[in-house]
């Protein structure tokens, strides 16, 4: 756990620290440095969610049980090595579906059709969906 500042040094020593890291503790998780988010929540909507199965990949804790000394680092200390293995193999097979950019100059050119910008449109039209069916 390091301090860091919002300039262009904080965040390259923050991604670097990531890259490196086991777990990150993330409220929305961050699959482009492949460590396992810690989504500390009792009730939170994540991104994409009912398109993308986040305990396939991410710890969820209990804001109680993360505020006991010690429990979250015991907690984390107790995740198999295997299971780490899993939830980075299933990271790395969604991990599309967060990126933003489309690798193209100035962003003009196709959008990857499992990309950040489709899976948005996505969850927009259920979204609508849902409200047009209760509306009726």
């Amino acid at each position: 756990m390091e301090e860091g500042f919002t300039n262009a040094t904080g965040r390259e020593q923050s991604i670097g620290g990531m890259r490196t890291a086991e777990f990150c503790l993330h409220p929305a998780g961050d699959t482009q440095s492949l460590c396992i988010p810690v989504i500390v929540s009792d009730n939170t909507e994540l991104p994409f969610e009912g398109m993308v199965d986040y305990t396939e990949f991410s710890v969820f804790v209990a804001v109680d049980d993360a505020l006991r000394p010690r429990w979250l680092m015991d907690h984390l200390r107790r995740i198999s090595e295997k299971q780490k293995e899993e939830f980075h193999q299933n990271m790395a097979k969604i991990q599309t579906i967060f990126q933003f950019e489309n690798g193209h100059p100035g962003g003009i050119g196709p959008i990857s059709p499992n990309g950040a910008v489709n899976h948005i449109w996505k969850k927009i039209h259920q979204k609508i969906a849902c409200d047009q069916g209760s509306n009726r």
